[in-house]
């Protein structure tokens, strides 16, 4: 850029810098069209800033097709000097899908593992949740819009329930399901410096990382308040409308 200008490259660093550009860094976005986005970030981020009075807020998810994945070499530890080695290429052994609830006020984890992710498995982990909650405790359970949320056969078994109150993120915004940061960390820290010969290895290697969580559990603090989120986003918006 200095060159084509016939500036000096200090001159164009003083632009970018009063300016605040900086074209080395792009980031990666995604707008929701949920109509009603704005609705649901207020009551979500309420029920992290502001939980009701007794109750007990769940940020649930499923991370699923979770891979075994092998190496196909044999993992080099730590050494001195050294960091641990891994080879780029692995074997397969199948998948698991992971159904967590996290607890928004004290940071422990509800689990619970299956093959598959339809209704008939997400009404199996709410009954977990049923048993391992206080039973006089209102249930409020974040939820992304995935279709067997919200079946038929959901919704019967949520009636004779009533203590458990959903709550679905805005389509496209997973970010604001405070649960994903925990399958962030279980990420890092195990399943990809893993090495699994088959689908129980994985799910002992993640019911330990969760047991070893849930001795010492820290919640994760939300700090940002819905109306700073509604105004970036409605910036955002507008910046995507002049260009498009």
């Amino acid at each position: 850029m200095a060159k084509t200008a016939g500036v000096k490259k200090s001159t164009v660093e003083q632009v970018w810098k009063k300016h605040d550009l900086k074209p080395h860094v792009v980031r990666t976005f995604k707008l929701s069209k949920d109509p009603n986005f704005e609705e649901k970030v207020e009551d979500i981020v309420g029920l992290y800033l502001d939980p009701p009075e007794r109750a007990i807020v769940l940020s649930m998810d499923e991370k699923s097709q979770i891979q075994a994945l092998d190496r196909s070499q044999a993992i080099l530890p730590i050494r001195p000097g050294l960091p641990e080695h891994q080879s780029h290429d692995y074997r397969r052994h199948g998948t698991t899908t992971l159904f967590a609830a996290l607890n928004v006020q004290t940071g422990e984890v509800i689990s619970q593992f299956h093959e598959r992710h339809r209704a008939s498995e997400f009404i199996e982990f709410l009954k977990q949740v049923d048993r391992s909650t206080p039973k006089k405790r209102e249930l409020h359970i974040i939820v992304d819009n995935y279709r067997t949320h919200k079946t038929a056969e959901v919704q019967a078994w949520l009636a004779k329930h009533p203590r458990f109150v959903l709550h679905f993120t805005p389509t496209g915004s997973s970010w604001i399901n405070m649960v994903e940061r925990l399958f962030g960390k279980l990420t890092e820290e195990r399943i990809r410096r893993g090495a699994f010969r088959s689908v129980p290895q994985l799910e002992k290697a993640i019911k330990e990382w969760l047991a070893a969580h849930n001795k010492d559990p820290r919640p994760f603090h939300w700090t940002a308040k819905a109306a700073d989120i509604i105004r970036k986003v409605r910036k955002y918006r507008a910046i995507y409308r002049t260009l498009h």
